[in-house]
């Protein structure tokens, strides 16, 4: 080989070198790597292979020119051919098969001719032979090792070409040589990949694992975590779409739906320092358990005293026993009247009157003895509070409870060392409560300070709570009602109108509620927008969320 080739020969392995480090997906990375490696030795044919668990070489891409092949990789077929055995049934090296030596041993093979070479059995290779009418005759094996030593697969090359006459020969000293260099190019681009690869799917577990652990800690919000960033991508792809008015500009790469996809999933992380009994308080009582039971037992007390009363007035000899039945029983009549008003206050509601609110406290007044015989308020001032909430099951402290979640979460988030790709993925989760008037929380941010993942991941959020069939504390709701809120929030400066409009418009919700919703909450709520019934109330065309 003369030394202008031997350049042009080495520039192109220095090129082949910097296209693997560029490659992104591994079966893509695998057909570059065989493709470049044929070109460079001016090889006909060739083939990867892969080491498995199960210590089995599997074959990952096969290319043969002459016949037309092409299958494994990006983008062929499946390779229906059996895996090669590294080692036999005793633990010993498989050499009998030319790749799981060159695997087991380290060292490339390169055999001239297959039908005078020794010590290697190639029955298969003359099987395929006879039944493609194809001349496998020479051979190089080189193995793929990575950086810690271990041979992580195996490149074949298969019949070298003479570049001036076409003809079969052996593979070049020089071309060995060649090819070697790319393997050990093509080991490290492959590791590097499947390191990547690897890190990136241990850190989705680790989010699934945290956004679980959330899920689990409550069944009122079980997968919560997982239907919030559906829908946020649903939106996001709608707004991809919008071709007219403010997000039409609006688009998103791989990596930026990746990257939106994490913060969906991460949006909530913050929970998992939320205390349970705040996080799920279903009534207005609640802690631990639901304290209405203590109040229950003040009533039998109170019961039990005007009976006391009654059988005393009786046993003094009162001349008005009728009076005294009379009281007695005007008595219990308020005392069940009263126990009835209490039970109804304590579950929450949208709103709870100013009277109410009165007549709790007069209750509140009452006095009782308890077991140690001392006298005390019938409610004391903790159980007033919590009764007399105007809107909802919490107190204002349990409400800023649950809402410094997202502070937690921001914090969480903003401690981690975000790859470049990632960056944004604190101001996407910690964006979700904030509102366009900048009202919201936790930094009164208003729409034109937050990003537009942030504001689709606010609707999102916001429509997941209302239709949510798994809450203690509220029923769900039906699209009508829903998108009625939702049209309220649009207008009032709670919710960006624009991606409303979009998520209105394309239907996002019912693409939704197809997945997630019990179909008795799907209404078809507004004209022009009907889907037929039979779609999506048939049994496999939604999901209903788990409680």
């Amino acid at each position: 080989m003369d030394t202008v080739s031997l350049l042009d020969r080495l520039e192109q392995l220095n090129e082949i070198g910097v296209a693997l480090s560029r490659e992104e997906d591994l079966p893509s990375l695998l057909e570059r790597i065989l493709r470049s490696a044929i070109d460079l030795t001016h090889a006909d044919a060739g083939t990867i292979y892969v080491t498995n668990a199960r210590r089995e070489l599997a074959f990952r891409i096969m290319v043969n020119h002459t016949l037309g092949i092409a299958l494994g990789g990006g983008k062929g077929g499946v390779i229906d051919l059996p895996d090669i055995a590294l080692y036999d049934a005793a633990g010993q090296p498989n050499d009998h098969m030319v790749a799981a030596y060159a695997a087991t041993r380290q060292a490339t093979v390169n055999i001239a001719d297959v039908e005078t070479a020794a010590g290697f059995d190639f029955s298969g290779t003359r099987e395929f032979n006879a039944r493609t009418g194809y001349r496998s005759k020479s051979f190089l094996t080189v193995p793929l090792i990575d950086h810690n030593r271990e041979t992580i697969g195996v490149l074949q090359l298969i019949n070298a070409l003479d570049p001036e006459t076409g003809a079969i020969r052996a593979f070049p000293e020089e071309d060995q040589r060649l090819a070697e260099s790319l393997a050990s190019q093509a080991a490290i681009a492959y590791t590097k990949r499947l390191l990547i690869d690897q890190l990136a799917r241990l850190f989705e577990s680790l989010v699934t694992l945290i956004d679980n652990a959330i899920d689990e800690k409550s069944p009122y919000t079980s997968n919560h975590c997982n239907r919030v960033p559906d829908l946020t991508m649903l939106i996001a792809e709608a707004a991809h779409r919008s071709e007219r008015g403010p997000l039409a500009s609006f688009t998103m790469t791989d990596a930026d739906r990746y990257e939106l996809r994490i913060a969906g999933l991460m949006h909530d992380c913050g929970k998992i320092t939320t205390p349970v009994h705040v996080m799920d308080k279903a009534t207005k009582l609640q802690t631990l358990f639901d304290r209405v039971r203590l109040v229950d037992d003040r009533f039998e007390v109170l019961r039990r005293d005007a009976a006391i009363i009654r059988l005393e007035a009786m046993l003094a000899g009162s001349s008005e026993r009728g009076d005294i039945e009379t009281e007695y029983q005007a008595r219990l009549r308020q005392l069940a009247d009263d126990q009835t008003f209490l039970r109804r206050c304590n579950v929450g509601g949208e709103a709870m009157s100013e009277t109410d609110q009165a007549r709790v406290s007069r209750i509140a007044a009452y006095r009782w003895t308890d077991a140690d015989g001392v006298e005390r308020p019938f409610l004391d001032a903790d159980e007033e509070t919590c009764l007399c909430i105007a809107r909802g099951t919490l107190t204002e402290g349990e409400r800023e409870v649950i809402n410094h979640h997202i502070v937690t979460t921001i914090e969480m988030l903003e401690a981690l060392p975000w790859p470049k790709h990632l960056r944004r993925v604190p101001e996407y989760a910690g964006g979700h409560h904030e509102r366009m008037d900048g009202k919201g929380y936790p930094k009164g941010l208003t729409g034109d300070q937050m990003s537009v993942q942030a504001r689709i991941m606010a609707i999102a959020d916001i429509f997941e709570a209302l239709t949510s069939i798994d809450r203690p504390y509220k029923s769900a709701k039906k699209l009508s009602e829903t998108l009625a809120i939702m049209d309220r929030m649009a207008a009032e400066g709670h919710i960006d109108p624009d991606i409303y409009a979009v998520f209105v418009e394309e239907q996002v919700y019912l693409a939704y509620a197809r997945e997630f919703l019990d179909p008795a909450q799907i209404d078809f709520p507004r004209e022009g927008e009907r889907v037929a019934a039979a779609t999506l109330q048939s049994p496999d065309s939604h999901r209903t969320p788990s409680s």
